[in-house]
């Protein structure tokens, strides 16, 4: 590999609360990033309009893990009541709806908690055993009480010098480069400039 730079994830800033967090966000997304995610303590009421979220699409794996699941139902309850083994049961024909009802709710169930599982993990990109921002010493305040904006490299808005004046105007601090291998992250005292 040639430089550092091809291997730079993105820039990170720490915010004082999660106001200006919020208030940075905001900015970030009117700015035009779309590659960027935030990291709190705890959920911040508003964050998901402030980053121009969308509705979930996690409702599309639910719907046709329902479907199939009711389709799967119909048709083995058909095919071995009706066809494969055909009996009567108290009077009834061979396929019946009533008795046919509590496995079509199950199985509908299932696979839709199967179905909402699996879009899930494929639209978060789950399980992700390390992210490069593990790699920034200061992100351990994420789970206690650090604010921090992460810029992505591989945006179209991203430009290093830019990006860092940017995230300094938004009252972002210790505004590091994060590398995606560990190996190669510089001192923090060259990485981090303080507003």
């Amino acid at each position: 590999m040639s430089s550092s730079s091809n291997l730079i994830f993105g820039l990170g800033a720490e915010f004082s609360s999660a106001g200006a967090l919020l208030e940075a966000a905001k900015k970030v997304h009117a700015q035009g990033f779309r590659k960027w995610d935030v990291y709190s303590p705890f959920p911040i009421h508003g964050m998901d309009h402030a980053m121009g979220f969308q509705r979930s699409r996690v409702s599309l794996f639910s719907l046709i893990g329902g479907f199939t699941g009711l389709a799967t139902a119909f048709g083995l309850i058909y095919y071995t009541s009706a066809i494969n083994y055909p009996l009567i049961v108290q009077g009834k024909p061979y396929f019946a709806l009533e008795s046919s009802l509590p496995i079509f709710f199950e199985l509908t169930i299932l696979l839709t908690a199967f179905g909402t599982i699996l879009g899930l993990l494929l639209l978060t990109l789950l399980p992700r055993l390390h992210h490069p921002v593990f790699n920034w010493d200061r992100f351990q305040k994420a789970t206690d009480d650090g604010f921090f904006l992460v810029l992505e490299a591989n945006d179209p808005q991203f430009d290093s010098n830019q990006s860092r004046r940017f995230l300094q105007a938004l009252g972002g601090t210790h505004i590091t480069e994060i590398f995606q291998d560990p190996e190669e992250t510089p001192h923090p005292a060259r990485s981090e400039a303080t507003s």
